[in-house]
């Protein structure tokens, strides 16, 4: 069995998003776009599919919040770069959706528990990747549900957004450095989970 990972691109400042805006998600989604630039800039098209590729390939399966698949889903078209079953934490039950290259979105609406038990099922002895969004996250966290956090600290500041390491309790959670690495305007950092 493969490690359960949060994966996730975070401001200096702590947020992984901007502010939550309802009425205007534009505002949002331009935060994202700062903070996922570190993955694309300087890539060709072609480039960045074949380093995302690479960069999943240890990935079985995912895990994502609603609000995370809501805004994924047109962007990431017809042929999604996860190649792999993905579990969306959803209040409302819908039909699984298929894209092409072995993408499935499966709405699981009886918690973070039941969406890693199919996502660990799905991904045999691969790892399971939590990509987004804060609160399931933060679900994860408070749960001791994960072995290892990656963070992509893009170096910006937001000022404001949706910070990643609220709501997680009280209880001091313990990491263990496994690396850091330095790139043009992201610095990668991988810990595990201390049990």
């Amino acid at each position: 069995m493969g490690n359960v990972i949060l994966a996730m691109s975070m401001s200096l400042d702590g947020f992984i998003a901007g502010p939550k805006d309802d009425t205007n998600p534009d505002r949002e989604l331009g935060a994202l776009d700062i903070l996922h630039d570190w993955m694309f800039r300087g890539k060709t098209g072609h480039e960045a599919e074949e380093w995302e590729s690479a960069y999943l390939k240890h990935a079985g399966a995912f895990i994502m919040g609603r609000r995370v698949f809501d805004f994924g889903l047109g962007p990431w078209g017809d042929n999604p770069t996860f190649h792999a079953p993905c579990f969306v934490l959803s209040h409302t039950a819908q039909e699984t959706i298929v894209k092409q290259g072995g993408t499935s979105y499966t709405f699981i609406t009886d918690g973070i528990e039941s969406a890693l038990e199919n996502a660990r099922a799905a991904a045999g002895e691969k790892d399971v990747v939590l990509n987004g969004g804060a609160n399931a996250a933060q679900q994860y966290l408070k749960a001791k549900l994960l072995d290892e956090i990656n963070l992509h600290l893009v170096h910006v500041l937001l000022g404001e957004g949706i910070p990643l390491f609220e709501n997680i309790g009280t209880e001091q959670i313990k990491l263990e450095k496994i690396s850091a690495t330095e790139a043009q305007g992201v610095t990668h950092l991988r810990f595990r989970v201390v049990r």
